[in-house]
């Protein structure tokens, strides 16, 4: 397998975590809505920490929970852990095998707290740690840039968001996703005669606001490990605040702007550094105003809804990536410098 097929396989991995671990993940949704949650506190690092910020838009709109992330740092070397009074405490990683997300679930559990691990290892550290495990199954996953893996977990995140909220016409719209990612893989050809122009590329931002701020940082960290480009990501809204300064004739921002409530203010922000400032757009959305504004577009298929667009809307940001470090000669299946399993303390 290689990176390619790896992001081929999305659509097959998706399904397959739909069919199989929709009772796994009802049942925890039982347990989570059997206690007096307050807030739930996610310990991640990497790409699955992007997915825990899809958790937080998520589980905050939908489940009308508050969602914050862990700071692993105070349960390792500070050795000050927070008070967790109230928490439901997940740990999301792939491979389950960092000490120091395992050590907030481990005391998450010592502190009465109902534990979750969301990873694609069932026999982990992290699985150990916690009361419930809800595996991924993305299977094996052999290029060093996580591509299905982070798919899956966005999907689990949004499985239990359904089955906490016991909404059927969620995982109706749930069960849509392979199709639509089918559907933006079908450009895969096109997106890479479009990234040829890029080459010099050495900097850039990458914009998302709401669901998609999570594709923003998963978008930025896949140009930096596929193509050793300096991407820094960005809320929309949060760029005007001083970053907006960067932007002077052809320098390239990157943006998700899918149909939905953060649509509008989104196109403003483009439309003013397309206009005002001249940057160059790449733009991956369902909307054909906000592809027309953008000297490089990747369509997205129409229909998704806003809450779920994030799982399909990294797909076009992968090709994007794969295809860039293609053309530019880089090691797409083992980027320098990084591993496929890092375990931090």
């Amino acid at each position: 397998m290689s990176l390619h097929s790896e992001i081929h396989e999305q659509p097959a991995c998706l399904e397959q975590l739909l069919q199989e671990q929709r009772t796994a993940t009802e049942k925890i949704a039982q347990a989570i809505n059997a206690k007096e949650i307050r807030f739930v506190f996610i310990a991640a690092r990497g790409t699955s920490e992007n997915a825990a910020r899809y958790a937080n838009y998520l589980w905050g709109a939908t489940n009308g929970l508050p969602v914050a992330l862990a700071a692993p740092s105070l349960f390792t070397y500070y050795n000050r852990p927070p008070q967790l009074n109230g928490a439901l405490v997940i740990g999301i990683s792939q491979s389950g095998r960092s000490p120091d997300i395992v050590s907030v679930l481990v005391e998450g559990k010592r502190q009465g707290c109902l534990t979750v691990a969301i990873t694609n290892e069932v026999d982990s550290p992290l699985a150990q740690a916690a009361d419930f495990v809800l595996d991924i199954e993305a299977g094996q996953e052999n290029a060093v840039a996580a591509t299905k893996t982070y798919t899956c977990e966005l999907m689990a995140v949004a499985m239990l968001s359904a089955a906490m909220k016991a909404d059927d016409s969620l995982w109706q719209k749930l069960s849509r996703v392979p199709e639509w990612i089918e559907s933006a893989l079908a450009n895969d050809g096109l997106f890479g005669l479009k990234v040829r122009q890029y080459l010099s590329m050495t900097s850039c931002a990458v914009l998302g606001r709401g669901f998609n701020f999570a594709t923003a940082y998963e978008w930025a960290l896949k140009l930096k490990e596929l193509t050793y480009i300096e991407a820094a990501p960005y809320s929309s809204a949060d760029f005007l605040h001083g970053p907006i300064a960067i932007v002077d004739g052809g320098f390239p921002i990157l943006a998700v702007v899918p149909a939905g409530a953060v649509y509008a203010s989104t196109m403003d922000v483009l439309r003013e550094l397309r206009d005002g400032r001249s940057a160059e757009l790449v733009v991956i959305s369902d909307v054909q105003e906000a592809l027309d504004l953008a000297q490089t577009s990747l369509p997205l298929p129409a229909g998704i809804p806003e809450w779920v667009s994030p799982v399909i809307s990294i797909v076009p940001a992968q090709l994007f990536c794969y295809h860039l470090a293609l053309a530019k000669g880089c090691d797409t299946e083992s980027p320098r410098g990084i591993r496929k399993v890092t375990e931090t303390r």
